[in-house]
């Protein structure tokens, strides 16, 4: 069964637990808070949720806050997280295809509950293509 990292922030919260709930039969989810939808600093939840995916401990992750913007900012500070802002399906196809995305944010005040489930199958369940794009994805990282 795929190990998946979760995380949110207070606006992220309520599809953190859609989400859960969706996917929890087929995937061992491993919730890395925030636990209620008051007010939080989104790094605290992101960054173990990132490390957990860097060390190998969760295959994939998914982090979902207001916009998107903050939570896939702070995990793309981590040297081997990939993290793609995902509004459509075809984005989480492609940022898992192309760019072998390892995590995805969601913008929860920007999408539908229903959207954001069906972008989250998407990315779970599509693969890296490898081939031409695996020199691309190798140049990414700087340091």
């Amino acid at each position: 069964m795929k190990k998946i990292a979760i995380a949110c922030d207070h606006a992220g919260f309520e599809y953190k637990e859609i989400i859960k709930k969706h996917f929890g039969s087929k995937y061992e989810i491993q919730d890395f808070g925030t636990f209620s939808g008051e007010s939080v600093d989104y790094p605290d939840f992101v960054h173990p949720s990132a490390t957990s995916v860097e060390k190998g401990e969760n295959e994939l992750g998914i982090l979902i806050c207001g916009s998107g913007n903050g939570v896939q900012m702070t995990a793309n500070k981590h040297q081997d997280i990939r993290c793609a802002l995902c509004w459509m399906p075809e984005l989480a196809e492609l940022a898992r295809k192309h760019n072998n995305a390892n995590m995805i944010s969601l913008p929860a005040r920007f999408i539908a509950s229903e959207l954001a489930l069906d972008i989250v199958e998407r990315f779970l369940t599509t693969d890296f293509e490898g081939g031409r794009h695996q020199n691309r994805v190798d140049k990414i990282s700087y340091c």
